[in-house]
């Protein structure tokens, strides 16, 4: 069980800081996406997936979007802005509170670490939580990477997309996503927008609240194992 528990936060760690997931932008919308999330074809022990989060959040007012990821042992946020390109993951994980930042300079270094991918959108649509959605193959560009390919739905009716920048892999998508696929370290993702509500989100939502351990990236990395 200790073993599923670090693996987990690994994981999540990864997913997080790495690939981002703060998809909604323009300041068009101010509200909250609920998304499924589920795990298909993995090499994952089924122990495993069952502890893992099955739904998402995302809180989005104007420049800056907030996602909320929670499970039994405890929850992660990521706060984004996309125009100051920075952002902050907050990591509440049994009972320990830590707030990693992140600046536009190294989130610029973390998108020179990733392939230099290519948005093709396709006629395919599809109705996903009330709004109507393009089809995009987003795949990589680099030689030894062929692999790489990830199939998104997304809309402008909520946006263009500009806080998609915080997530290296689709930064180029030019909508909100709604649907789409991620793996990490041999677990397939993909999250499916149910449902779409505006309302008004307040700014403290975007803020790092009292109590938490505030650290570097560098160190936040060093701390989980991260790459």
């Amino acid at each position: 069980m200790k073993k599923a528990h670090n693996t987990i936060i690994l994981l999540l760690v990864c997913f997080v800081v790495f690939s981002g997931h703060a998809q909604a932008g323009g300041d068009e919308f101010n509200g909250i996406i609920v998304y499924n999330i589920s795990y298909g074809d993995t090499d994952i022990d089924p122990q495993m997936i069952a502890m893992m989060p099955k739904t998402m959040k995302m809180k989005i007012k104007g420049k800056n979007s907030r996602t909320e990821i929670s499970m039994g042992m405890g929850s992660t946020i990521v706060v984004f802005n996309d125009e100051t390109k920075s952002g902050f993951t907050l990591m509440d994980m049994m009972g320990q509170k830590y707030a990693m930042e992140m600046t536009a300079e190294e989130l610029e270094q973390n998108i020179e670490k990733e392939p230099d991918m290519n948005v093709e959108v396709t006629d395919e649509i599809k109705e996903i939580a009330g709004y109507t959605c393009k089809k995009a193959i987003v795949k990589s560009n680099e030689a030894g990477a062929e692999n790489l390919e990830m199939i998104v739905y997304f809309t402008d009716g909520l946006g263009s997309g500009m806080l998609n920048y915080n997530n290296p892999l689709f930064k180029d998508v030019k909508g909100v996503m709604m649907e789409y696929s991620m793996k990490e370290n041999d677990m397939n993702m993909t999250f499916s927008a149910i449902s779409v509500t505006k309302k008004k989100i307040g700014d403290e939502e975007f803020e790092i609240p009292e109590g938490y351990n505030v650290m570097s990236m560098s160190d936040f990395e060093n701390m989980f194992g991260g790459h």
